[in-house]
């Protein structure tokens, strides 16, 4: 089922009468991990029992951006994704301070967003949860991170861990079968073969005029920066979706040495990565800049997602500026 959304104004959550539905526009990703066609018409039946719903599929990256945008000029009441994460900083992007809510449905192989914000990890469980939603309708603002001219939703890295982002995607099959062993093993290989030996270098400038120098670099705007199988990763511990700070750590060096204990403090739910001596912290910032240190452009990612390359850039936190529902 597909349709566009005709522009109107949404109605007030306590303006709705008994037989008024809300207006909700579902964004499929139907490449995502674990979203096919018939997954995606059972989903959009069923949300037709209590929501006027419209659907449309992604056609490449970053269109679900521009279709959330258009959703908002429509009017709708809120925009559901049925993807993973990647699905949803797009559409993320598109919906940041418009006030229209995000209601996420996981399709993806982690879902570090969903988990995040309480949304049941089964898409037919969390189907149900969101028909249930309709009697029970609470948007809450959370806020956004972000890198340059993109807004993460709660992580993002530069260096390391996007290389090995970037290599993962680029096999999708063998992501969507071995999952969390698949991404250690790159890790493994990218660091082996590209950062033992003479790795990139960046700079983050903090408002204090602190200049942190390292190899890699990650910021956080929630406690979680993802998931091993139903393990949390929690590489920084000082922040919530809705702290108004992201914070951030800088890797000084690549040596092998180090990386074991690196690795222990990032799978040990007590352990923070910033204990190590090896690791620059970065804490409750609103503001800093980020830029390459030897010239060369730096890999990054936003929510498990590779997203390019930059030599400099913005980092800044938006209180408040998405909505959602969960």
């Amino acid at each position: 089922m597909s349709a566009s959304v005709e522009s109107s104004s949404p109605p007030a959550a306590t303006a709705l009468t008994s037989t008024e539905r809300r207006r909700l526009q579902v964004i499929v990703n139907p490449n995502a991990t674990t979203t096919n066609a018939r997954l995606r018409s059972l989903v959009v039946h069923a949300l037709d029992h209590r929501y006027e719903i419209a659907a449309v599929d992604t056609e490449a990256p970053g269109h679900a951006t521009e279709l959330a945008r258009q959703a908002v000029a429509a009017g709708v009441d809120a925009v559901v994704t049925l993807g993973g994460d990647g699905t949803v900083n797009e559409v993320a992007n598109g919906l940041a301070n418009s006030g229209v809510p995000l209601v996420p449905l996981p399709g993806g192989a982690t879902n570090v967003y969903h988990r995040l914000i309480g949304m049941p990890s089964d898409l037919v469980d969390a189907t149900e949860h969101v028909l249930a939603l309709a009697d029970r309708w609470q948007p809450r603002a959370v806020d956004l991170g972000r890198i340059g001219d993109r807004w993460f939703t709660f992580a993002a890295g530069i260096g390391l861990d996007a290389d090995v982002v970037k290599r993962v995607d680029a096999r999708p099959r063998i992501k969507a079968r071995f999952g969390p062993w698949f991404f250690a093993s790159v890790a493994v290989s990218t660091f082996l073969r590209h950062y033992t030996v003479r790795p990139p270098r960046l700079v983050l400038e903090l408002p204090d005029g602190a200049a942190l120098e390292g190899a890699t670099a990650v910021f956080q705007n929630a406690r979680e920066f993802t998931y091993f199988a139903s393990s949390p990763v929690r590489l920084l511990h000082d922040v919530t979706l809705d702290s108004s700070r992201i914070s951030g750590a800088v890797l000084r060096h690549t040596r092998p040495t180090i990386m074991p204990g690196i690795m222990a403090r990032a799978l040990v739910p007590r352990l923070e990565v910033t204990g190590s001596r090896a690791v620059h912290p970065a804490r409750d910032l609103t503001t800093a800049t980020l830029r390459s240190a030897d010239d060369r452009a730096l890999p990054f990612q936003v929510d498990g997602d590779y997203a390019g390359q930059l030599t400099s850039a913005e980092l800044g936190v938006g209180p408040g500026a998405l909505h959602v529902v969960s």
